[in-house]
């Protein structure tokens, strides 16, 4: 009976041991979410800057029609999107960019160059990008400073672009729309900015 007794009790000093360790453990994980700052695309120094006003470009989508890019008469908030259909981080995030465009009420251009017709039209068809603006331009990929994919652009409805950058992840391109309507160039700005005295006494 002395044994159960002790076995007990030592198993219950481990229990509130393993309680107390997994309270701290839960709080220093706050801590290091409220420090961590937000993973925002990565935004280049090339091409134009934000917020400036973007020149219209005139290019064709895959059917022959006439799609103009940016300009002061844009008069919707547009969402470019560079792709390929041999990058396969491009293709992940497909749906992604098709979700925040629905969800935010966004004019989604697909954009891309290389490659042949056919494989556009058949990368077209296997995500489904038939309702949407899929165009071919190397002019539209050079004017944005376009140097790895994925690449995102967002431009205001007056044609001023309010965010752009390299976007591996989704949160990289819900970074985009999260810097416009904040008014800041980047999120990492923003967290910069308004970021708490507690975390930059730390």
């Amino acid at each position: 009976m002395d044994i159960l007794v002790v076995s007990n009790v030592i198993l219950w000093v481990l229990v509130v041991v393993l309680s107390v360790t997994v309270l701290a453990l839960a709080r220093q994980v706050g801590v290091l979410h409220e420090r961590v700052a937000p993973a925002g695309a990565l935004t280049p120094t090339s091409g134009p800057k934000v917020g400036e006003l973007t020149e219209s470009i005139d290019t064709q989508d895959l059917q022959g029609n006439r799609v103009a890019v940016g300009g002061a008469n844009a008069g919707v908030v547009t969402l470019l999107m560079f792709v390929s259909p041999t990058c396969p981080v491009c293709r992940t995030l497909v749906p992604t960019a098709k979700s925040l465009a629905r969800h935010e009420g966004l004019d989604l251009v697909f954009a891309s160059d290389g490659d042949s017709i056919a494989s556009h039209q058949a990368y077209v068809k296997d995500l489904d990008l038939g309702p949407y603006q899929y165009v071919l331009s190397q002019t539209l990929g050079m004017q944005f400073g376009v140097s790895k994919l994925p690449f995102a652009v967002l431009i205001d409805a007056g044609g001023t672009l309010v965010s752009k950058g390299l976007v591996n992840t989704r949160e990289h391109l819900e970074s985009l729309v999260e810097a416009m309507s904040t008014g800041v160039a980047t999120l990492q700005d923003y967290v910069q900015t308004y970021e708490p005295d507690s975390v930059k006494e730390a």
